[in-house]
């Protein structure tokens, strides 16, 4: 079932995190801050609405990060119902597609609630204060890759706010699989 996410909070604070990622380290939020601002991805290897745009958040993310922009995904989901979801299969995604940021393991999901994260993927886009300037999609991609020449959502909201430090009024909201919530 899809899900979208919620209008941008402005100004929300970004939860401070340590966890675990794929390369052996322990990652902070503020070690994946940027000097202009830092975006925050739930993402996760099954979801077919992230394998439709793996490839374009390697490109954003590599190209917010010539403007400034630290970036970080975060798998939250449960494991044990979703074992292509595992730290070993995150490590081997990560390699295949060659992240170019780090892939953190939520194994508590604690980040994700702090967060408030839904659904995979779901962008948190944070000024260099910390203050949240943009929660929406990547593209017009859905369960299928949007054609190439597609509005590119993410990567110029995250452009404004490198440059201004605010993020658009305007936003769509982002769409994907829940988050695979642990029975209580």
């Amino acid at each position: 079932m899809a899900v979208e996410t919620p209008v941008c909070d402005f100004g929300r604070p970004a939860p401070d995190f340590s966890l675990p990622g794929v390369d052996g380290r322990i990652w902070t939020r503020d070690q994946c801050l940027g000097e202009r601002g830092l975006l925050v991805m739930f993402i996760c290897n099954h979801c077919p609405y992230v394998q439709s745009v793996r490839e374009r958040i390697v490109r954003d993310v590599r190209e917010l990060a010539a403007l400034g922009i630290g970036s970080v995904a975060i798998m939250s989901n449960d494991v044990n119902d979703y074992p292509e979801d595992s730290f070993e299969n995150m490590r081997r995604i990560a390699e295949e597609f060659n992240y170019p940021f780090p892939y953190l393991y939520d194994e508590s999901q604690a980040v994700a609630r702090a967060f408030g994260a839904v659904c995979t993927p779901d962008f948190f886009g944070y000024d260099a204060g910390l203050g949240l300037q943009y929660r929406g999609r990547l593209d017009a991609s859905r369960k299928e890759t949007a054609p190439p020449d597609v509005r590119r959502d993410l990567f110029e909201a995250m452009k404004q706010v490198a440059e201004t430090g605010h993020g658009p009024a305007e936003q769509i909201p982002s769409m994907g699989c829940s988050i695979k919530w642990k029975a209580a």
